[in-house]
């Protein structure tokens, strides 16, 4: 079955610079992302419960957007992190991108809903 792209918004009450270190910077990244994170400017590894994940940063654009693809994943398959300020509110949105297939995206969007808590938690934004 083949696995659809998803995206999310979060509002996130930060300045986008400090929003962008934390979905790309490997220390800020297992504070509520993953269990483990290490890397470089073009792959990481991320660890949860032992077991360990590669992703290669195949986009960046600083305090603007970063785009992994696992190195397991299915090509042309990616998850990425957005960040602007909305026109209207001037509020900073976080948006994410993901894969799922059609029965799993509802848990997956929770899963995120979950994590991005974490990181609003994390940024002193909850």
């Amino acid at each position: 079955m083949a696995r659809k792209k998803y995206t999310n918004e979060y509002i996130i009450r930060s300045s986008p610079s400090i929003l962008f270190e934390f979905v790309t910077d490997p220390t800020k990244l297992t504070q509520w992302f993953s269990d483990t994170c290490d890397g470089n400017d073009s792959h990481i590894v991320f660890g949860w419960g032992g077991s360990r994940e590669e992703a290669d940063i195949v986009e960046y654009i600083e305090d603007e957007f970063v785009k992994y693809h696992w190195k397991d994943g299915t090509k042309g398959e990616f998850f990425s992190f957005r960040i602007y300020k909305s026109e209207i509110s001037f509020e900073t949105v976080l948006e994410v991108t993901d894969f799922a297939e059609d029965r799993e995206i509802k848990d997956q969007i929770r899963l995120w809903d979950s994590q991005i808590d974490q990181l609003k938690h994390c940024l002193g934004a909850a």
